[in-house]
């Protein structure tokens, strides 16, 4: 399907953006960038962040009621923490016109379907998605038409979901540079706790610790009357260590929400990853010296898969990728 001198026709008409932060500012870039609607509306609930939006021009109208936002929308997508997501879909449900879809970009997808699902009126396509990228910000102005480029994201569709509907939302993704994969909620959830959620654990637990420690030591240098600079975790801080600290910055509200909504699944992996540290940790206490390195090669192996993947991080075109 084409536009005027054959150039390719939007894939929807009036896309409405449910929060604008760093997801949300993202895709509306991109949806510019690529053309892909012929209007892009957004609602928040901050009139200052509203102010931001309206700033920085990525949007066509910013709203300030959410029904103003969503009406003759043909595809609305909820960009808000999980926990908000029942209050929002109850909120812009008599708004929601026959034949548009609702998604969402949680990266909880059962807790979608229980919050969401609901409150989609007869005749409206619900089809939750999950784009698998991200950084450590949050705002308006943190978002990049990029974010998306070989990133997958995830679609999990209820049983029964328009097939045109699932294949419209597909291209649009793609058109964004996703990958798009299909995938039951459940099986989702689970994949997700291990690959994103329980390391998103790990970071605030590790950075917690290691500043707890500094404080611990610096009580005790005062004790013995020793001067401590003071800051020595940001002043030494290795690599591992940043990259830990970078990831316990992201957005603690979202994050919140996600160990809440997806709380079994994260901690079954939990309890795996805690029986797997108790077998190093013998391995380190016996000083079984093989068994430490056999693991260390084996986990070696799985980042230069993805890095392979073109899995390795995400950075805005003019970053260089690092691996």
């Amino acid at each position: 399907m084409t536009g005027k001198r054959g150039a390719p026709a939007p894939i929807y008409g009036r896309v409405a953006l449910i929060g604008i932060g760093l997801i949300g500012s993202s895709m509306a870039r991109a949806i510019r960038r690529g053309k892909l609607a012929r209007h892009v509306a957004c609602w928040t609930r901050s009139a200052a962040t509203r102010d931001k939006a309206r700033g920085l021009k990525i949007c066509d109208s910013v709203h300030d009621r959410i029904v103003d936002a969503v009406g003759d929308a043909d595809l609305v997508v909820l960009c808000a923490p999980i926990g908000a997501n029942a209050e929002l879909a109850a909120a812009m449900a008599p708004a929601l016109k026959p034949g548009a879809t609702v998604s969402d970009v949680g990266s909880v997808k059962q807790a979608v379907v229980r919050d969401v699902g609901p409150h989609v009126p007869e005749g409206v396509h619900f089809v939750p998605g999950h784009p698998v990228a991200g950084t450590e910000h949050s705002g308006p102005e943190s978002g990049f038409a990029e974010l998306f480029e070989r990133r997958w994201c995830i679609l999990t569709p209820p049983p029964g979901t328009d097939r045109d509907a699932v294949e419209r939302l597909t291209r649009f993704w793609q058109a964004m540079g996703s990958r798009v994969e299909t995938m039951d909620p459940a099986h989702h959830d689970r994949v997700l706790a291990i690959t994103s959620h329980l390391p998103h654990l790990i970071a605030y637990t590790i950075v917690g610790t290691v500043t707890d420690l500094e404080d611990h030591l610096r009580r005790e240098a005062v004790e013995d009357g020793r001067l401590v600079e003071r800051n020595e975790v940001i002043k030494f801080s290795a690599g591992g260590f940043r990259d830990f600290t970078r990831i316990a910055a992201s957005d603690p509200v979202m994050w919140r929400d996600v160990f809440l909504n997806n709380r079994e699944a994260v901690l079954e992996m939990l309890g795996r990853f805690s029986e797997d540290l108790a077998a190093l940790q013998r391995a380190i206490r016996w000083g079984e010296g093989e068994k430490l390195e056999s693991w260390f090669i084996r986990t070696r192996d799985i980042r230069r898969g993805i890095v392979e993947a073109g899995q390795a991080g995400t950075f805005k075109a003019t970053e260089p990728e690092k691996g």
